[in-house]
């Protein structure tokens, strides 16, 4: 079965689905590997790289032969009108919001999996692709605070006097959260970190940061996220971090729920009464926004605290960023290869939790 690898044309994006290595898995799982002409370039990979790989070089034209697709953003509609009945579409698909793309993929009985659907089971972690791609985020996220924060992160002790280190708040524990808490402790900063959740608290203080410890009930939701709180829960939480905002060099924000408006967790008025020279990285932007005066790929300056929206923030460190989410891709599908044949089995939980559209059928 052909395996076809296209170029990414959504703005921002410069991931590619398939590096070097995982076409030669992929070929020694006796799939065949066409990689569109450039598709990797943006992100560090040549052509000629995964030519000596084993793939083709083909032009976007291959889409009409592929049995499989591999993606990062969802297709567009007149690439989607290009496949064949039964041909297999993996990515990043955010089927909630692309009822166009799923309904096109059902008339023309194309399957897809959308790599959010993924179970959060043990045995479906390798092919994890959004806690590969936070993990990547949650890392940039920190080096972010850094650059912009217009002081030192570490402890220095100069022949001028000692700069103290910085304070670094982490809003959200989850993956990228705990990544962002472990680059700001290696840089040096003291860090403190929240999260809805209490069962976080010791992945928290694993990492050598504090944990802030609210007077209110946690929130603990299946699969490892959290619950949605209710409005006044929130407005309480906003109240009770308040003061531990004001006291923050930086404050990086990471909460979000797959599927739906990142919560606010940051309004004006707690903005408001943080110092001037004060860094917000806001990684759920795109999503809504933690923070209530980000914007997507913007920087804001409020009252001297500068909000920094987070836009497709993976795709900043595209190299490996591809090279994790690659292989993700690669592990679910030799899951369901079988002597170079590619078939999803649906009594696999980890197959059925991610197939969105089978057989002419949009799935729940």
């Amino acid at each position: 079965m052909k395996v076809v690898v296209p170029r990414e044309t959504a703005a921002y994006e410069r991931r590619v689905a398939c590096v070097p290595d995982t076409v030669t898995r992929m070929r020694a799982g006796g799939l065949t590997v066409a990689v569109e002409r450039g598709a990797g370039l943006a992100a560090g990979y040549s052509d000629e790289a995964y030519a000596a790989a084993g793939a083709e070089i083909v032009d976007r034209d291959a889409l009409k032969l592929a049995d499989v697709v591999v993606a990062v953003q969802p297709l567009p509609i007149a690439d989607a009108k290009l496949l064949h009945e039964g041909a297999l579409v993996l990515s990043f698909l955010q089927p909630a919001a692309e009822l166009e793309l799923m309904a096109t993929f059902a008339a023309r009985k194309v399957n897809a999996m959308s790599m959010e659907r993924l179970p959060r089971i043990s045995r479906a972690q390798s092919m994890d692709a959004l806690s590969s791609q936070s993990l990547v985020i949650g890392y940039r996220a920190a080096l972010i605070a850094a650059e912009r924060l217009p002081r030192f992160f570490p402890l220095l002790m100069t022949a001028a006097g000692t700069v103290p280190p910085a304070k670094v708040l982490v809003l959200g524990a989850g993956v990228a959260g705990l990544q962002a808490i472990a680059t700001a402790r290696r840089l040096g900063a003291v860090v403190s970190a929240y999260d809805v959740r209490t069962a976080a608290a010791e992945e928290v203080k694993s990492l050598g940061a504090t944990f802030v410890a609210l007077d209110l009930e946690a929130l603990e939701g299946a699969g490892g996220y959290a619950r949605e709180m209710t409005e006044d829960r929130a407005a309480r939480q906003r109240e009770l971090l308040t003061p531990y905002l004001a006291a923050s060099d930086a404050v990086i924000t990471t909460a979000a729920v797959p599927g739906r408006q990142a919560p606010m967790l940051v309004d004006t008025a707690m903005v408001e009464a943080m110092r001037p020279g004060t860094v917000i990285i806001d990684i759920a932007a795109e999503s809504g926004g933690n923070v209530e005066l980000s914007r997507p790929g913007e920087e804001v300056m409020h009252n001297g605290v500068l909000v920094w929206g987070g836009r497709n923030m993976a795709s900043g460190m595209a190299f490996d960023a591809s090279r994790l989410y690659a292989r993700n891709l690669a592990n679910l599908l030799l899951l369901m290869t079988k002597d170079g044949t590619v078939t999803p089995d649906l009594g696999d939980e980890i197959v059925a939790g991610a197939l969105v559209v089978h057989d002419g059928a949009v799935r729940g």
